[in-house]
């Protein structure tokens, strides 16, 4: 072996492997995971669960002045009865200030029409057993000829579900 040759070895395993090398930096991550398992008696939960603690944009269509709607899949379940819904509030998008444009959110739910008013069954009791996919829609309601003003637009859809027991 050539004194160049283990020149090079012995620079390389000093850079490489020893105490002030750069193999002996590292990078770290951390990050949290978690998980919830529904009781396989009752459950409501998306099929896809990346997207539901996270702020869902309306896409806006500069050539319609329309705007896009969300749709996401959910699996239920409930093996004693009908699965019922409502909102917690009435859904809308604002812009928060005083004179702020208002836009109505229109909610369904297995093509049921939610308000915040009252619970209304979306999933019936035959249904529920088997366990099933279903869709939830959220569109903006159309604006008056006048459209929609320009603006940062915010909301929040509450939805609570309630398993139905049948009364004998």
């Amino acid at each position: 072996m050539t004194d160049k040759l283990r020149w090079a070895i012995a620079l390389g395993s000093l850079l490489l492997g020893g105490p002030t090398g750069w193999a002996q930096e590292r990078v770290e991550h951390t990050f949290e995971v978690s998980v919830s398992i529904p009781t396989p008696s009752f459950y409501v939960i998306p099929a896809d669960p990346n997207w539901i603690h996270r702020e869902q944009q309306l896409a806006w269509n500069p050539v319609t002045s329309q705007l896009a709607g969300l749709r996401k899949s959910f699996d239920v379940r409930h093996d004693a009865g009908a699965i019922e819904a409502k909102l917690d509030s009435p859904a809308y998008l604002s812009t928060g200030v005083a004179d702020a444009q208002v836009i109505p959110l229109t909610v369904m739910f297995n093509n049921v029409q939610l308000t915040h008013l009252g619970p209304v069954e979306v999933v019936s009791q035959v249904e529920a057993a088997a366990g099933k996919r279903v869709l939830l829609d959220i569109t903006a309601q159309p604006l008056t000829e006048a459209g929609y003003r320009p603006g940062s637009y915010y909301g929040s859809v509450n939805i609570m579900f309630n398993a139905v027991v049948p009364t004998p």
